[in-house]
C-alpha cells in the first residue's frame, strides 16, 4: 500500500525550513511513501472564479499565504532525506514553460535518485493562469501540449527533441540531465478531460473531489483512452485521497478494493511540529506502515 501524505499549507508551514524538515524526516521514518507539496503561483486578494472543492467556492487560504514554488521545495527536501518520494499535488501546468519546466523536473529527480513524481493539473483560478500568461480558455490544449513537450525532452533523443505546435516550437534540442527512468506524470483533476488527459499522457490519475459511481466513471474513461492511444490501461494508477486523522486500515482497504493503487492523505495544519509528528505516528500505526 503506497501512502503519502500532503504538507499543510495553511500558517505558513511549508515556507518553514525547520518544521518541513522535522515534518519530511517523519514521514520517512514512519514508512510513508511520500511527501506531496502544492503549488500556487500566486494568490488574489480578489477574484471571480469558483474554487471547485468546497462548497462556498472560495479556497481557503489568505492571498498572502506562503506557498513555496513545489519543486524549489522538494530540491530542498531531497536533501534532507534518503528515500522519501518527492510528489507535486497539483502542479499548475499552464503557469509553466515546459522546456524550463521539463530542466526543472529532470534535474530534482536526478540528483535525488529518481524519487520525483509530477502530478499536474490545468488549474481552477483564471486570475492566477493570466498572471502568469497563459489564458484560461485554452489551458486544457495548452497543457496537453506541455505533456508531450516533457516527454519529448525527457526522452533520449540521438538528435535532440524537435516539436512544432500551436504554442511551442523548438527543434533539434538537447535537455539533460535526463530523469531517473521514465519520470512519473500523474494528471490531478475531477473532469472528464483530466480522466481523458490521464489515460493519453500520464501514467496515473489522482481524483481530486470526486468519489463513488463519478469517480468510477472516470477512471473508465481514462482507461477507455489509454487503450484507444496504444497504450496499457493496466499500468496505470489511481490515487485516492483521505484525512490523516481518520483513516484507519479498513477504510484504506475499502480504498483498494475500490481501485485505489495510493493514498494521498490530507494533514491538518498543527504549528507544533511534536504534535504534528504524533498525529502522523498514530496514523502509521493504524495504517501498520513498515518504515
Amino acid at each position: 500500500m503506497k501512502v503519502g501524505v500532503v504538507a499543510p499549507v495553511a500558517g505558513g508551514l511549508t515556507a518553514d525550513p525547520d518544521w518541513m524538515t522535522a515534518f519530511a524526516l517523519h514521514l520517512e521514518a514512519c514508512g510513508f511513501e511520500s511527501i506531496i507539496v502544492v503549488e500556487h503561483t500566486v494568490l488574489v486578494t480578489e477574484y471571480d472564479s469558483v474554487y471547485p472543492y468546497d462548497g462556498s467556492g472560495r479556497v481557503g487560504l489568505p492571498a498572502d499565504c506562503p506557498i513555496p514554488d513545489p519543486l524549489d521545495l522538494l530540491a530542498f527536501l531531497a536533501g534532507r532525506t534518503a528515500r522519501l518520494g518527492l510528489a507535486t499535488g497539483v502542479l499548475v501546468l499552464p503557469n509553466h514553460h515546459p522546456v524550463v519546466l521539463a530542466k526543472r523536473a529532470a534535474t530534482v529527480d536526478f540528483l535525488s535518485g529518481g524519487r520525483l513524481r509530477l502530478c499536474v493539473g490545468v488549474g481552477w483560478l483564471k486570475e492566477e493562469l493570466e498572471a502568469c500568461g497563459a489564458a484560461f480558455d485554452s489551458r486544457g490544449r495548452r497543457a496537453d501540449e506541455q505533456l508531450a513537450v516533457l516527454r519529448a525532452l525527457w526522452a533520449d533523443q540521438p538528435y535532440g527533441a524537435s516539436h512544432r505546435g500551436e504554442f511551442f516550437s523548438f527543434a533539434n534540442v538537447m535537455c539533460y540531465p535526463k530523469p531517473v527512468g521514465q519520470l512519473p506524470l500523474h494528471i490531478g483533476g475531477h473532469s472528464r478531460a483530466a480522466a481523458r488527459r490521464a489515460g493519453r499522457f500520464g501514467v496515473g490519475f489522482q481524483s481530486l473531489g470526486v468519489a463513488g459511481p463519478q469517480l468510477a466513471t472516470l477512471i473508465a474513461l481514462m482507461r477507455e483512452e489509454a487503450f484507444s492511444t496504444g497504450r496499457d490501461p493496466a499500468l496505470l494508477e489511481v490515487s485516492r485521497g483521505h484525512a490523516v486523522t481518520k483513516i484507519d486500515s479498513e477504510r484504506a482497504a475499502r480504498l483498494i478494493d475500490q481501485g485505489a493503487d495510493r493514498i494521498v492523505l490530507a494533514m491538518p495544519s498543527i504549528p507544533d511540529i511534536e504534535q504534528a509528528k504524533d498525529v502522523l505516528s498514530a496514523c502509521a500505526q493504524r495504517l501498520a506502515l513498515a518504515a
